[in-house]
């Protein structure tokens, strides 16, 4: 592993899925994030470190479009969370499930809300092959409610990757998960990654003006914070370090093949 510059440089020669320039969150007195800037590479796979109250949840919620930034810009895919949605999937620590459905009638739900044919992955048009993906039975018939805390978290990630994202956040996804369930979430995550981008772009309000609204590159790139390193290690193609609310390091794997220093 190669230890690069602990305050990160935006590439902007390179695509980038999602980036943040000099990005404050203040709630109050406290900063959650202090002036972070970041970019994070079209295709690439990110694993964000750090005690609680580092500020990875809220990096991640940022990009997810789910809070603004007190001072400074957030991008993805060259415009606003917001308006870039579709192309984003969020899993959070809970499950965000109704506890009185079964996971297959949690996913049917989730995706007649995004049924408008503009999606290309064959888990949202079925939700029964996305939880086979994520090792559950799509028969079982038992409400999510009465599901261990490893099972909804499985539930949970098929929720969001029958939406067919470009960009994945993931907040903690190994949490409760037993050993070999985590292995085989990272497995099918490194899978994740190779799926080929089908869905349409959306209708980009700035592109008229903004020709970096939409990278000509379209990969999976995914954006993952966890206290288990050793677990998300085959997906840290870099891994970034954050401490009160700052970016302090980015550790970058080496090419395949490549010794180790």
């Amino acid at each position: 592993m190669q230890i690069v510059d602990p305050q990160p440089v935006i590439d902007r020669n390179a695509a980038a899925a999602a980036s943040l320039t000099e990005v404050s969150k203040l709630y109050g007195s406290f900063a959650a994030l202090r002036k972070v800037s970041v970019a994070f590479s079209v295709g690439s796979s990110t694993v964000i470190l750090g005690d609680n109250g580092a500020g990875k949840s809220t990096l991640l919620r940022m990009l997810a479009g789910l809070i603004s930034p007190s001072r400074g810009s957030v991008h993805v895919f060259g415009a606003e969370p917001t308006e870039q949605r579709r192309r984003i999937a969020y899993m959070s620590h809970e499950a965000m499930l109704y506890d009185e459905l079964s996971a297959t009638e949690n996913l049917r739900y989730f995706a007649s809300l995004q049924s408008d044919g503009g999606c290309g992955c064959s888990c949202t048009a079925s939700p029964e092959m996305a939880l086979r993906a994520v090792g559950l039975d799509p028969t079982l018939t038992r409400p999510v409610g009465q599901y261990s805390q490893g099972m909804r978290q499985r539930a949970s990630l098929a929720r969001v990757l029958q939406t067919d994202p470009e960009l994945l956040l993931l907040d903690e996804p190994f949490s409760n998960l037993d050993v070999e369930s985590a292995h085989h979430m990272v497995d099918l995550l490194l899978d994740f990654r190779t799926w080929p981008v089908q869905s349409p772009l959306p209708a980009q309000p700035n592109s008229a003006t903004n020709p970096s609204v939409t990278p000509s590159i379209r990969a999976r790139t995914i954006i993952l914070t966890t206290h288990q390193a050793h677990l998300a290690e085959p997906l840290a193609e870099s891994t970034m370090t954050m401490r009160a609310g700052s970016i302090v390091s980015i550790v970058s794997a080496p090419p395949p093949n490549q010794a180790t220093p």
